[in-house]
Protein backbone atom coordinates (compact mmCIF):
# COMPACT_ATOMS: atom_id res chain seq x y z
CA UNK A 1 0.00 0.00 0.00
CA UNK A 2 1.35 3.46 -0.35
CA UNK A 3 1.83 5.57 1.82
CA UNK A 4 -0.04 9.41 2.00
CA UNK A 5 3.38 11.10 0.96
CA UNK A 6 3.31 8.28 -1.96
CA UNK A 7 0.09 9.20 -3.18
CA UNK A 8 0.35 12.73 -2.85
CA UNK A 9 2.32 14.84 -5.69
CA UNK A 10 4.48 16.75 -4.86
CA UNK A 11 4.21 20.98 -4.87
CA UNK A 12 8.00 20.74 -6.99
CA UNK A 13 5.94 17.81 -9.37
CA UNK A 14 2.97 19.94 -9.81
CA UNK A 15 4.39 22.83 -10.87
CA UNK A 16 6.93 20.71 -13.44
CA UNK A 17 3.88 18.29 -14.85
CA UNK A 18 1.77 22.05 -15.48
CA UNK A 19 4.99 23.76 -17.14
CA UNK A 20 4.88 20.86 -19.65
CA UNK A 21 1.27 20.93 -20.12
CA UNK A 22 1.81 24.61 -20.95
CA UNK A 23 4.74 23.87 -23.46
CA UNK A 24 2.44 21.00 -24.73
CA UNK A 25 -0.24 23.78 -25.60
CA UNK A 26 1.95 26.66 -26.64
CA UNK A 27 3.28 23.86 -28.78
CA UNK A 28 -0.19 22.76 -30.39
CA UNK A 29 -1.49 26.60 -31.08
CA UNK A 30 2.03 27.22 -32.80
CA UNK A 31 1.50 24.42 -35.53
CA UNK A 32 -2.19 24.04 -35.95
CA UNK A 33 -3.48 26.28 -39.14
CA UNK A 34 -6.28 28.72 -38.59
CA UNK A 35 -9.20 27.49 -39.98
CA UNK A 36 -9.91 28.32 -43.90
CA UNK A 37 -13.49 29.67 -44.98
CA UNK A 38 -14.76 29.14 -47.99
CA UNK A 39 -17.05 32.01 -49.70
CA UNK A 40 -18.91 30.92 -52.89
CA UNK A 41 -19.66 33.45 -55.82
CA UNK A 42 -23.13 32.73 -57.36
CA UNK A 43 -22.36 35.64 -60.14
CA UNK A 44 -22.91 33.09 -62.70
CA UNK A 45 -25.89 31.86 -61.83
CA UNK A 46 -27.34 34.95 -62.40
CA UNK A 47 -25.82 34.85 -65.80
CA UNK A 48 -27.65 32.17 -66.72
CA UNK A 49 -30.65 33.56 -65.52
CA UNK A 50 -30.36 37.05 -67.72
CA UNK A 51 -29.26 34.66 -70.62
CA UNK A 52 -33.30 34.40 -70.73
CA UNK A 53 -34.63 37.52 -68.97
CA UNK A 54 -36.22 35.80 -66.62
CA UNK A 55 -36.29 34.66 -62.76
CA UNK A 56 -34.58 31.72 -62.87
CA UNK A 57 -32.33 29.98 -62.05
CA UNK A 58 -32.27 32.28 -59.08
CA UNK A 59 -28.74 33.72 -57.53
CA UNK A 60 -29.98 33.15 -53.74
CA UNK A 61 -31.53 29.82 -53.59
CA UNK A 62 -27.86 29.04 -55.01
CA UNK A 63 -27.03 30.77 -52.19
CA UNK A 64 -28.47 28.50 -49.66
CA UNK A 65 -28.05 25.70 -50.63
CA UNK A 66 -23.66 26.54 -51.11
CA UNK A 67 -24.28 27.40 -47.63
CA UNK A 68 -26.59 24.14 -46.39
CA UNK A 69 -23.47 22.34 -48.29
CA UNK A 70 -20.48 24.19 -46.02
CA UNK A 71 -19.95 27.16 -47.45
CA UNK A 72 -18.84 30.09 -44.96
CA UNK A 73 -20.21 33.04 -46.93
CA UNK A 74 -21.82 34.19 -50.11
CA UNK A 75 -19.70 36.47 -52.91
CA UNK A 76 -21.93 38.37 -55.36
CA UNK A 77 -20.23 41.13 -58.06
CA UNK A 78 -22.46 44.36 -58.70
CA UNK A 79 -21.14 45.02 -61.83
CA UNK A 80 -22.03 48.91 -62.97
CA UNK A 81 -23.58 47.30 -66.24
CA UNK A 82 -25.31 44.82 -64.19
CA UNK A 83 -24.35 41.78 -66.42
CA UNK A 84 -25.40 38.82 -63.40
CA UNK A 85 -26.11 40.51 -60.37
CA UNK A 86 -28.66 43.13 -59.91
CA UNK A 87 -29.29 44.97 -57.31
CA UNK A 88 -32.60 43.14 -56.02
CA UNK A 89 -30.53 40.25 -55.62
CA UNK A 90 -27.97 42.44 -53.65
CA UNK A 91 -31.43 43.35 -50.96
CA UNK A 92 -32.21 40.00 -50.96
CA UNK A 93 -28.54 38.08 -50.04
CA UNK A 94 -28.58 40.35 -47.10
CA UNK A 95 -31.92 39.65 -46.15
CA UNK A 96 -31.86 35.73 -46.86
CA UNK A 97 -28.56 34.06 -46.03
CA UNK A 98 -27.52 33.24 -42.87
CA UNK A 99 -23.91 33.40 -43.97
CA UNK A 100 -21.73 36.89 -44.04
CA UNK A 101 -22.07 38.67 -47.72
CA UNK A 102 -18.94 40.15 -49.46
CA UNK A 103 -20.13 42.16 -52.17
CA UNK A 104 -17.57 42.71 -54.72
CA UNK A 105 -18.05 46.55 -56.37
CA UNK A 106 -15.87 48.92 -58.12
CA UNK A 107 -14.64 52.30 -56.17
CA UNK A 108 -17.72 54.47 -57.59
CA UNK A 109 -20.41 56.66 -55.46
CA UNK A 110 -23.14 55.05 -56.86
CA UNK A 111 -21.43 51.58 -55.93
CA UNK A 112 -20.66 53.27 -52.17
CA UNK A 113 -24.27 54.50 -51.82
CA UNK A 114 -25.68 50.87 -52.51
CA UNK A 115 -23.13 48.99 -50.05
CA UNK A 116 -23.96 51.61 -47.71
CA UNK A 117 -27.55 51.64 -47.65
CA UNK A 118 -27.24 47.29 -48.02
CA UNK A 119 -24.76 46.83 -44.86
CA UNK A 120 -23.13 43.64 -46.14
CA UNK A 121 -20.73 42.01 -43.98
CA UNK A 122 -17.95 43.02 -46.23
CA UNK A 123 -16.91 44.98 -49.56
CA UNK A 124 -14.31 44.05 -51.46
CA UNK A 125 -12.97 46.88 -54.21
CA UNK A 126 -12.20 45.49 -57.45
CA UNK A 127 -11.14 46.89 -60.74
CA UNK A 128 -13.80 46.60 -63.36
CA UNK A 129 -14.35 47.46 -66.82
CA UNK A 130 -17.44 47.26 -69.12
CA UNK A 131 -15.41 45.61 -72.05
CA UNK A 132 -14.07 43.09 -69.68
CA UNK A 133 -15.15 38.84 -69.31
CA UNK A 134 -14.09 38.90 -66.10
CA UNK A 135 -12.13 40.97 -63.75
CA UNK A 136 -8.82 41.10 -65.65
CA UNK A 137 -6.56 41.92 -62.80
CA UNK A 138 -6.03 43.12 -59.54
CA UNK A 139 -6.75 47.26 -58.57
CA UNK A 140 -4.27 49.63 -59.25
CA UNK A 141 -4.22 50.63 -54.73
CA UNK A 142 -0.77 53.01 -55.68
CA UNK A 143 -1.99 54.97 -58.82
CA UNK A 144 -6.02 55.14 -56.77
CA UNK A 145 -4.86 55.94 -53.32
CA UNK A 146 -6.51 59.36 -53.18
CA UNK A 147 -9.69 58.48 -54.85
CA UNK A 148 -10.07 54.62 -53.33
CA UNK A 149 -9.10 56.77 -49.60
CA UNK A 150 -12.73 58.13 -48.89
CA UNK A 151 -14.75 54.67 -49.83
CA UNK A 152 -12.48 52.92 -47.62
CA UNK A 153 -12.95 55.68 -44.82
CA UNK A 154 -16.71 55.71 -45.59
CA UNK A 155 -17.28 51.62 -45.25
CA UNK A 156 -14.84 51.36 -41.82
CA UNK A 157 -16.82 54.49 -40.20
CA UNK A 158 -20.26 52.27 -41.16
CA UNK A 159 -18.10 48.91 -39.96
CA UNK A 160 -18.32 47.29 -42.46
CA UNK A 161 -15.08 45.05 -43.31
CA UNK A 162 -13.04 46.20 -46.36
CA UNK A 163 -11.23 43.84 -49.05
CA UNK A 164 -9.06 45.49 -51.72
CA UNK A 165 -8.61 42.88 -54.47
CA UNK A 166 -4.83 42.85 -55.71
CA UNK A 167 -2.05 41.45 -57.36
CA UNK A 168 0.70 40.31 -55.01
CA UNK A 169 2.79 42.72 -55.51
CA UNK A 170 5.05 44.32 -52.70
CA UNK A 171 4.03 47.86 -53.64
CA UNK A 172 -0.04 47.19 -53.80
CA UNK A 173 0.06 45.28 -50.33
CA UNK A 174 1.77 48.04 -48.48
CA UNK A 175 -0.57 50.67 -50.09
CA UNK A 176 -3.29 48.71 -48.83
CA UNK A 177 -1.99 48.20 -45.13
CA UNK A 178 -1.45 52.47 -45.21
CA UNK A 179 -4.98 52.58 -46.39
CA UNK A 180 -6.48 50.83 -43.66
CA UNK A 181 -8.02 48.18 -45.49
CA UNK A 182 -7.98 45.68 -42.93
CA UNK A 183 -8.12 42.87 -45.83
CA UNK A 184 -6.49 42.09 -49.17
CA UNK A 185 -7.83 39.25 -51.00
CA UNK A 186 -5.14 37.90 -53.70
CA UNK A 187 -5.82 37.78 -57.66
CA UNK A 188 -4.64 34.66 -58.16
CA UNK A 189 -5.79 34.55 -61.95
CA UNK A 190 -2.11 34.48 -63.30
CA UNK A 191 -1.18 31.15 -61.34
CA UNK A 192 -4.17 29.60 -61.88
CA UNK A 193 -3.94 29.96 -65.91
CA UNK A 194 -0.32 29.10 -65.78
CA UNK A 195 -1.17 26.21 -64.38
CA UNK A 196 -4.17 24.88 -66.42
CA UNK A 197 -2.16 26.00 -69.76
CA UNK A 198 0.78 23.86 -68.46
CA UNK A 199 3.47 26.63 -68.17
CA UNK A 200 5.46 25.39 -65.62
CA UNK A 201 8.12 27.93 -65.01
CA UNK A 202 5.59 30.91 -65.49
CA UNK A 203 3.60 28.87 -62.49
CA UNK A 204 5.86 28.35 -60.16
CA UNK A 205 6.81 32.33 -60.47
CA UNK A 206 3.57 33.40 -59.89
CA UNK A 207 3.15 30.80 -56.81
CA UNK A 208 6.72 32.43 -55.46
CA UNK A 209 4.64 35.84 -55.71
CA UNK A 210 1.71 34.68 -54.08
CA UNK A 211 3.97 33.29 -50.97
CA UNK A 212 5.77 35.95 -50.18
CA UNK A 213 2.97 38.29 -50.87
CA UNK A 214 0.54 36.38 -48.29
CA UNK A 215 3.82 36.31 -45.65
CA UNK A 216 4.18 40.16 -46.27
CA UNK A 217 0.72 41.06 -45.96
CA UNK A 218 -0.39 39.07 -43.17
CA UNK A 219 3.53 40.98 -41.64
CA UNK A 220 1.91 44.14 -42.12
CA UNK A 221 -1.40 43.37 -39.82
CA UNK A 222 -3.71 42.29 -42.75
CA UNK A 223 -6.05 39.81 -42.96
CA UNK A 224 -5.35 37.93 -46.65
CA UNK A 225 -7.65 35.95 -48.41
CA UNK A 226 -7.19 34.40 -52.52
CA UNK A 227 -9.67 34.35 -55.38
CA UNK A 228 -9.91 34.33 -59.20
CA UNK A 229 -9.74 30.85 -61.52
CA UNK A 230 -9.27 28.53 -58.80
CA UNK A 231 -10.40 24.90 -59.11
CA UNK A 232 -10.15 21.69 -56.62
CA UNK A 233 -6.36 21.10 -57.55
CA UNK A 234 -4.94 25.04 -56.88
CA UNK A 235 -7.46 25.50 -54.42
CA UNK A 236 -5.91 22.74 -52.65
CA UNK A 237 -2.05 23.98 -53.12
CA UNK A 238 -3.00 27.34 -51.95
CA UNK A 239 -4.67 26.04 -48.93
CA UNK A 240 -1.40 24.96 -47.51
CA UNK A 241 -0.10 28.60 -47.22
CA UNK A 242 -1.28 28.91 -43.39
CA UNK A 243 -1.23 33.05 -43.85
CA UNK A 244 -4.08 32.91 -46.37
CA UNK A 245 -7.47 32.36 -44.20
CA UNK A 246 -10.08 32.97 -46.78
CA UNK A 247 -11.03 31.83 -50.97
CA UNK A 248 -13.39 33.17 -52.81
CA UNK A 249 -14.70 30.66 -55.42
CA UNK A 250 -17.45 31.04 -57.98
CA UNK A 251 -16.68 30.64 -61.96
CA UNK A 252 -15.71 27.07 -62.20
CA UNK A 253 -18.20 25.63 -59.11
CA UNK A 254 -20.98 26.58 -61.12
CA UNK A 255 -19.82 25.03 -63.92
CA UNK A 256 -19.18 22.10 -62.24
CA UNK A 257 -22.65 21.97 -60.07
CA UNK A 258 -23.91 21.37 -63.80
CA UNK A 259 -22.69 18.32 -63.91
CA UNK A 260 -23.05 16.74 -59.84
CA UNK A 261 -25.14 19.45 -58.41
CA UNK A 262 -24.14 23.18 -56.46
CA UNK A 263 -23.83 20.87 -52.95
CA UNK A 264 -21.91 18.02 -54.32
CA UNK A 265 -19.63 20.87 -55.87
CA UNK A 266 -19.72 22.87 -52.31
CA UNK A 267 -18.90 19.90 -50.52
CA UNK A 268 -15.94 18.62 -53.19
CA UNK A 269 -14.18 21.60 -53.11
CA UNK A 270 -14.38 21.84 -49.28
CA UNK A 271 -12.63 18.50 -49.29
CA UNK A 272 -9.95 20.04 -51.40
CA UNK A 273 -9.16 22.99 -48.66
CA UNK A 274 -9.52 20.91 -46.05
CA UNK A 275 -6.90 18.24 -47.57
CA UNK A 276 -4.76 21.31 -47.97
CA UNK A 277 -5.27 22.43 -44.40
CA UNK A 278 -4.05 19.02 -43.76
CA UNK A 279 -0.37 19.40 -45.55
CA UNK A 280 -0.05 22.61 -43.59
CA UNK A 281 -0.86 20.69 -39.85
CA UNK A 282 1.78 17.92 -41.54
CA UNK A 283 4.76 20.31 -42.06
CA UNK A 284 4.31 21.77 -38.75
Amino acid sequence: MLSSFEMRPSRRSLRNEDLFYCKVCRKMAMVTPPPLRLGVNVDHVATLRNARAGMSPDPVRAALVAIEAGADGITAHLREDRRHIRDQDMARLKAEISKPLNFEMAATADMLRISLATKPHAVCLVPERREELTTEGGLDVVGQHNALAPSIAKLNDAGIRVSLFIAADPRQIEMAARLRAPVIEIHTGAWCDAVADGHVDKAEAEWLRIVDGSKLARSAGLEVHAGHGLDYVTAEKIASLPEIVELNIGYYMIGEALFVGLGETVRTMRAAMDRGREHLAGRA
